[in-house]
């Protein structure tokens, strides 16, 4: 489905809340349009069968099963079906640039991602436009966050870096706060064991997470390890990975193209 055939299907959906609520007040906390009804809105779409979303009055009874304060009345969301690290790296961007929180992050295995994950990402904010740009800015960075993801018919590996994680990287991956922080990411697994362990022994550098597949995973065929340490360090030990995790998984199924344009180099 495109996105002019999904905007007029929310418009439709929307015309019939409308219709079905036309001689009801709404609550005075709603924010509404002219013709009375919510507002749900279709963002846009990015690399790896991404959609984003906002709800601007989250139904009360949702806000119960997600968990979320109630004073946040508006959220906005992604899902994608390739590319979790991707995609909260470009989430941890966006709150950092908005005033919104991270509530969820669920990493899906989805049989589109070959060996790895899907990802789920909610942000709560008090206002929708907060909402809405959170959704925007993670879109705009995911395709930057591809960048170093190499993949061919056997498997992937990824790296990722930021100089200063923020609020997703804790929510997904337990990350320090305001640290340097590298992800690694070897499918299938035995690469990412020996991506890890060269990472590691590279320089100093400190393991934060580190998730199998029977462990940590969604039962996909990957290791995903997560380290940190000063800036320096994180990145000459996600290059050390990269080189080592690239010629394996060449060996094991060809050449391995990038996504889209390296940014660790």
């Amino acid at each position: 489905m495109d996105a002019s055939i999904l905007e007029k299907v929310l418009a439709e959906a929307q015309k019939r809340v409308a219709d079905n609520t036309s001689s009801t007040t709404p609550c005075s906390n709603e924010v509404v349009t002219g013709s009375g009804h919510t507002i749900t809105e279709f963002v846009g779409t990015a690399m790896g069968d991404t959609i984003g979303l906002v709800i601007a009055n989250l139904d009360p009874q949702l806000h119960d099963f997600l968990e979320i304060d109630k004073k946040y009345r508006s959220i906005g969301f992604l899902s994608s079906r390739t590319g979790g690290a991707p995609h909260i790296m470009s989430a941890d961007e966006a709150v950092k640039a908005t005033n919104t929180e991270i509530v969820k992050i669920e990493m899906a295995r989805d049989t589109k991602g070959g060996a790895g994950h899907g990802a789920t990402i909610i942000f709560a904010a008090e206002d929708v436009s907060d909402a809405r740009r959170a959704v925007e800015i993670t879109l705009e960075a995911v395709e930057r966050n591809f960048g170093n993801v190499y993949s061919n018919d056997a498997g992937h590996i990824e790296l990722h870096y930021t100089a200063r994680a923020s609020q997703a990287l804790e929510v997904g991956f337990t990350a320090p706060v305001g640290k340097s922080f590298g992800i690694i990411v070897g499918a299938p697994a035995a690469i990412g064991l020996v991506m890890a362990d060269t990472a590691v022994k590279t320089a100093n550098v400190d393991v934060v997470t580190f998730a199998s597949p029977d462990k940590g995973t969604a039962r996909s065929n990957e290791i995903i390890v997560s380290i940190t340490g000063d800036s320096g360090a994180v990145k000459q030990s996600l290059l050390s990975a990269q080189d080592v995790g690239l010629a394996a998984l060449e060996t094991l199924g060809g050449k391995a193209a990038s996504s889209s344009t390296p940014t660790l180099v």
